[in-house]
């Protein structure tokens, strides 16, 4: 599924031309005619996520700026475009003091808003991959941190979603790699525990003998090796989540204590002599069938319908293939970050192929497959012979793959408003691109010239202040003043 961008315009020539434009783009229009149905559209769960927001400035009602404001409010991270037909300086300072990422002046280009879209899904993707991973780490990832757009995923993320709500077993299904420790960890930093610990145990990691001492802990001189108390999992998880990984690879004898443990809510630990109460939220995965593990006298009966009180079924990479661009998008800006190449995209003849692979390994496969291409390619595209997978995948005799390229950083950067409004240094004659001459011949007034410098650096750097303060080597109090001089200067000039 392409990504879907909100166009909200209350005049509806130009809601028309933004909306063909966005079409042509290979975008998703969704268009409303008001601030106030734009903040709604944004708001509203049941539909389908927004991705960037083009965002006319001037709106009877709830204005552009208006619906920055409640933006921000909301703590909603989505990228907005904004649009006016009026370019001063000063409304280039008010929109982006006010959150917005780019500023076109109408009529936009359609060469322009695509570069602008490109910009703003490209760094909602990097932002959206660091947040993901700090996240990660603080234990606080929600369900806006899983990426996807497949139909497929609509049901089970509904699912997931009212879970969190409640205290209800989870048992997590799916094949390895899709995703099912993320969907536990969303589950629990959606739910009123997420300030409370979450831990993750790999089952099918643990050797037998130890699986107990793991789970319900170990009292010092219990075993041969135990020098010293060890309370557990369970104790360690207790008010939180405790997340049982690989399930169906626990020991029958395991399996008993730990069906005990969930009736009763008490753990007793190897080598103890009284039972300690625990309050935990249990979510188990696995990789396999528990019913035909129970069937084949694996996993016990009982325990299985302990555990399968919900179950979540995650589909593989291969039933949601609209994933695959998201996730290629997404991966690529974060190794490129990592690794701090300046890749520019992958070719459309490899993102056909790539979309056309089956990914046993799924999304673990994908995310590791674009790091070793990150790492050893040589050029500023990924192309196919940077992935092997794909380039030993079959196509049919006859048939040519040919899909939408997938780029990430253009070569040339975005002018911050129109042409003839902000000129870009790089296309101004002498001087290393800056005019030092004006019409008659005479050298510029050196204010003129820093207004263009300071505008230059707010087009080159997508409007991120902080970024232009420190490449000028000015205070970012300073800049203000400068721009709101010249914001000024231009308004006497206007008036007289």
């Amino acid at each position: 599924m392409a990504a879907t961008i909100l166009i909200a315009d209350d005049d509806a020539v130009q809601r028309r031309l933004v909306e063909n434009m966005v079409q042509r783009c290979g975008y998703e229009p969704l268009v409303v005619d008001s601030g106030d149905a734009a903040i709604a559209a944004l708001s509203a769960s049941e539909t389908r996520p927004i991705d960037a927001v083009v965002l006319d400035l001037v709106m009877p009602g709830l204005d552009g700026l208006g619906v920055l404001a409640k933006i921000r409010e909301a703590g909603l991270n989505v990228p907005v475009i904004v649009q006016t037909a009026h370019g001063g300086i000063d409304n280039v300072v008010s929109a982006m003091r006010a959150g917005a990422q780019d500023f076109v002046v109408k009529p936009v280009g359609f060469e322009r808003l695509q570069v602008s879209l490109r910009n703003a899904l490209n760094a909602s993707a990097l932002k959206g991959e660091l947040q993901r991973i700090r996240h990660s780490r603080e234990g606080r990832l929600t369900f806006s941190d899983i990426i996807t757009r497949s139909e497929a995923m609509t049901g089970v993320l509904r699912t997931a979603q009212k879970a969190a709500s409640s205290t209800i077993p989870v048992l997590i299904e799916g094949e390895s790699g899709v995703g099912k420790e993320l969907f536990a960890r969303a589950i629990h930093g959606s739910s009123e525990r997420k300030s409370k610990p979450f831990v993750a145990v790999n089952c099918g990691a643990i050797p037998d003998n130890l699986v107990e001492s793991i789970l319900f802990g170990h009292e010092k001189g219990a075993f041969t090796g135990a020098t010293e108390r060890h309370q557990g999992k369970f104790v360690e998880a207790h008010g939180g989540t405790l997340f049982l990984d690989e399930v169906g690879e626990l020991p029958l004898a395991t399996q008993v204590k730990l069906l005990r443990a969930l009736q009763e809510g008490t753990v007793e630990a190897v080598g103890g002599r009284k039972p300690v109460k625990v309050d935990v939220r249990i979510i188990s995965a696995t990789n396999r069938r528990l019913l035909d593990l129970v069937k084949g006298g694996q996993f016990r009966e009982d325990l299985f319908y302990r555990l399968h009180v919900l179950p979540l079924t995650i589909p593989a990479l291969r039933q949601r293939r609209e994933d695959i661009p998201h996730l290629l998008r997404h991966f690529l800006a974060r190794f490129c970050a990592e690794e701090n190449r300046n890749i520019t995209g992958i070719s459309g003849e490899a993102m056909a192929h790539l979309s056309q692979l089956d990914w046993p390994g799924n999304i673990r496969q994908l995310e590791n497959t674009v790091y070793r291409a990150v790492v050893m390619s040589d050029g500023d595209q990924l192309g196919l012979a940077d992935f092997p997978q794909a380039t030993a995948h079959a196509v049919p005799e006859g048939k040519s793959l040919q899909g939408e390229p997938l780029i990430v950083s253009p070569s040339t950067a975005p002018a911050m408003n129109s042409g003839n409004e902000i000129p870009h240094l790089a296309s101004l004659p002498v001087a290393g691109g800056l005019a030092m001459l004006n019409a008659s011949g005479e050298v510029r007034p050196l204010e003129d010239l820093e207004n263009e410098i300071i505008r230059f650096a707010i087009s080159h750097y997508r409007g991120q202040m902080s970024e232009v303060a420190r490449r000028l080597k000015i205070g970012r109090s300073t800049l203000y003043r400068k721009l709101d001089e010249a914001a000024a200067g231009a308004r006497a000039g206007e008036a007289n």
